[in-house]
């Protein structure tokens, strides 16, 4: 685990791929279990460790979590978050099945999406269907390497795999997301998506964060030639 911020208030770290956020049937240990121990050691707190979720990342997915530390800051973040207010920029290594786009102007993609449990996947449409969520996000691409092309992705709403469903019915599914229609997994069994940047004002002390993630330990990712902006 590693930190990249943290307060009395709030604690952001990077999470591996593999890794789960909150515990769940597989019985791993989840991250949340990780840095409460982290918080117990440093700051030799005793008893149970106050740790809020206040939104999660897909196993395969890698970069930064922020938990809330304190009750205060869970309760005005799940706000933040539900108002829109934590603005979250993702990096997705994809293989375009069209010509490669080399322009750095974003667009804006609106799917309705639907989804199946049994599955555990989504289903995008480009009209709203029986059980449909309206989906939307603006992307980029930013960079590339010998293969693949680096895309830059807001998210203006938030639903089940959202990122992994629309880019792959964009024609650009993500390097290693055998579910949405990679060609191969990757070794590690990640997906090359990462959440890299994550803005907000401080739920307490009102100021501005502006946080970016490490990039994963993958000579991929080291080795994207970007565009000039």
């Amino acid at each position: 685990m590693q930190v990249v911020y943290e307060d009395n208030h709030i604690i952001v770290v990077y999470k591996e791929s593999g890794e789960i956020v909150q515990g769940d049937k597989t019985g791993d240990t989840p991250l949340s279990e990780t840095v409460k121990a982290y918080i117990k050691e440093k700051y030799q707190k005793p008893g149970a460790v106050f740790l809020g979720v206040v939104h999660r990342l897909d196993r395969p997915v890698s970069g930064l979590v922020v938990f809330a530390r304190t009750s205060k800051a869970l309760s005005r973040l799940n706000e933040m978050f539900r108002k829109g207010e934590v603005h979250k920029t993702y990096w997705a290594l994809v293989q375009p099945s069209g010509n490669p786009v080399t322009s750095n102007t974003f667009v804006t993609a609106t799917h309705w999406l639907t989804r199946n449990e049994k599955q555990n996947k989504s289903y995008a449409y480009d009209r709203e269907v029986t059980g449909s969520k309206k989906a939307v996000l603006r992307y980029r691409t930013i960079g590339q390497t010998e293969r693949y092309q680096l895309v830059e992705v807001e998210l203006l709403t938030g639903r089940h795999h959202q990122i992994r469903c629309q880019l792959s019915t964009l024609g650009m599914p993500i390097r290693g997301d055998l579910k949405y229609g990679a060609k191969r997994s990757n070794p590690d069994g990640s997906i090359s998506l990462l959440s890299h940047h994550v803005e907000f004002i401080h739920p307490v002390s009102k100021q501005k964060i502006v946080l970016d993630s490490p990039l994963p330990d993958d000579k991929i990712w080291h080795n994207i030639a970007f565009f000039d902006k």
